[in-house]
């Protein structure tokens, strides 16, 4: 047909691109969160937020009601190399334990807990904890 724009055959791609892509996919998939709201927690007329440090906090919302250090188990990509196998390092990814900080506020009767995550000097998240009875 005249006038219609065909792209021309593109090489296959190779064995290396392949894994990688498939190796970002994979990271991809397993990074996002699947429910993860980017919240802020309110506290006598201030908010604090992702990325707040945690004396911002404290000056804001004063102490918690319950601090708890946790285990947050997350997907660590890391190469190998080893004699026994020639040529270039080999990629491994292994789940490792990520220590972090919960600390759990009380918003007030019928509310849900606040429930601030801190790792590395910063609030990594906030979430609703379980309902104030």
């Amino acid at each position: 047909m005249i006038g219609m724009n065909s792209a021309p055959p593109q090489p296959a791609a190779s064995a290396h691109l392949r894994s990688a892509c498939w190796l970002a996919a994979a990271l991809l998939t397993i990074h996002v969160s699947p429910v993860e709201a980017s919240q802020s927690l309110g506290c006598n007329g201030a908010l604090v937020s992702k990325g707040d440090s945690p004396v911002s906090l404290l000056q804001k919302c004063g102490e918690p009601i319950h601090r708890q250090g946790v285990c947050v188990s997350m997907l660590q990509l890391g190469w190998v190399v080893t004699p026994y196998r020639p040529g270039s390092p080999a990629a491994m990814l292994a789940n490792q334990c990520v220590p972090m900080e919960e600390w759990t506020y009380d918003r007030g009767p019928g509310t849900f807990y606040g429930v601030v995550r801190i790792y590395n000097g910063a609030i990594e998240s906030v979430r609703d904890g379980e309902r104030n009875r």
